[in-house]
């Protein structure tokens, strides 16, 4: 986790250069919230699926789980950390929704 951070972040600096380099002929102010929302579109998809795989593998460590009350917990706090990562990923697509719906 500790190395997927850096990665997203530069992920994040770069992409929006390469999406002004495709599109020079945008105003500047508009041309920064469509790079902008083009990140948090993107970022929102990653969260999402991120968020899908970890419910499916909860799910598996519930059913192998045979009562084992730790793997059961550690099931359930990934669930809701699963939850909560689709809930920020709905925030930021509202978010990018929003802005742009001001800018234009």
């Amino acid at each position: 986790m500790k190395k997927l951070l850096p990665i997203l972040v530069l992920t994040a600096l770069i992409f929006p250069a390469v999406i002004a380099a495709v599109q020079p002929d945008l105003p500047e102010h508009i041309e920064l919230l469509e790079m902008i929302g083009k990140v948090a579109l993107w970022l929102f998809w990653i969260l999402l699926a991120i968020s899908i795989v970890m419910i499916v593998y909860a799910g598996i460590l519930f059913v192998t789980a045979s009562g084992n009350p730790e793997q059961v917990e550690k099931a359930r706090h990934i669930i809701l950390y699963a939850a909560i990562g689709i809930i920020v990923a709905m925030a930021a697509y509202a978010i990018r929704t929003f802005l742009l719906g001001m800018a234009i």
